[in-house]
């Protein structure tokens, strides 16, 4: 007995390398994976109510740029399935010079979100005129963003950006297409710093354009505002979940739907030459999404995506907006 104790904790110390190897090699999660687990369990409690956010169909069915397309680049137009979106960047007056100043396109995830705040905003009040300055700033705290610094000054710019550009959107029917010719913003403040090295472009209060208000009433997707806060890093994932919302529930129970890599890669694949480039990355995204949308149902391989009827991951839509 008295020879098995020194014998088990010598045992114990040889060991002891290998375990430290192992624990060094288990590494803690990252800050998005801490998040994506965090959202994709208060999503699943069912004695939790969701956190209503609204996209307009066509921004679910076709994207902003991914990445800052240059100055150089004013027009930016993309085609998918039954819906179409042209933005053209835009003008703002400066209020010292008087001077029309050219903004860029609205890029990135950022004005993904910014987007959903406006929208939810209008649907909420039930009115197309928002304040913007408290209540965008609490919005950005609860998606996780710092509320001031660089990340703030990003946010106010992607703002400004999305406030002046010219948009239409088109809606594609069997024998017609309707254009809605509008601004998404038809009136705006914009304040710039004096030094103009530092320029930050931020609107006190803005309206949404009257034509896109109302038709984002008639064509408003309900989504998650915790998944889109878990999403927030990647322009690419919040696209494959506002997609995913607004198709799968669409897709006939009886008949799934079928979608090749190439259509995948020409709606989500914006800056990949290469397919198999873009299938890692989408393949990585689309993991992110399913932990937030765990009711989707769909089956990616080699040939594509078979996307079968789901559940959308938010319910009730209607009853939610006459409530506002």
């Amino acid at each position: 007995m008295g020879d098995e104790v020194p014998k088990a904790l010598g045992d114990l110390l040889a060991k002891l390398p290998a375990v430290k190897a192992a624990a060094a090699r288990t590494k803690p999660p990252t800050l998005i994976q801490r998040r994506l687990i965090e959202s994709s369990a208060a999503i699943a409690d069912a004695d939790t109510d969701p956190d209503l956010c609204f996209q307009h169909t066509v921004f679910c069915q076709t994207g902003l740029p991914y990445r800052d397309p240059g100055d150089a680049v004013r027009l930016w137009e993309r085609t998918q399935g039954q819906a179409s979106l042209l933005i053209q960047a835009g003008l703002a007056a400066h209020p010292e010079t008087r001077q029309w100043v050219q903004l860029g396109l609205p890029f990135g995830p950022k004005p993904r979100l910014i987007l959903a705040y406006l929208n939810t905003q209008a649907i909420r009040t039930g009115s197309p005129v928002i304040e913007v300055e408290e209540t965008l700033t609490s919005f950005v705290k609860r998606l996780g963003f710092a509320s001031k610094g660089r990340n703030m000054h990003l946010i106010k710019e992607q703002l400004a950006r999305l406030s002046a550009a010219d948009v239409r959107l088109g809606l594609f029917r069997t024998g017609e297409a309707v254009t809605v010719k509008a601004n998404i913003v038809s009136a705006f403040n914009l304040w710039f710093p004096k030094d103009e090295r530092q320029r930050v472009l931020w609107p006190n209060s803005i309206q949404l354009d009257q034509v896109y208000f109302d038709s984002l009433v008639r064509h408003a997707v309900p989504l998650d505002e915790r998944a889109l806060a878990a999403l927030s890093h990647s322009a690419m994932a919040l696209d494959i979940y506002s997609w995913l919302a607004q198709r799968l529930h669409r897709v006939n129970p009886a008949k799934p739907a079928f979608v090749p890599w190439a259509a995948l890669k020409d709606q989500f694949g914006q800056g990949y030459s290469r397919m198999n480039n873009f299938k890692r990355v989408f393949r990585q995204a689309l993991r992110q999404v399913l932990t937030q949308y765990r009711a989707a149902r769909l089956d990616l391989d080699d040939r594509g995506a078979m996307l079968s009827h789901s559940p959308p991951p938010i319910k009730g839509r209607m009853a939610v907006i006459s409530k506002a």
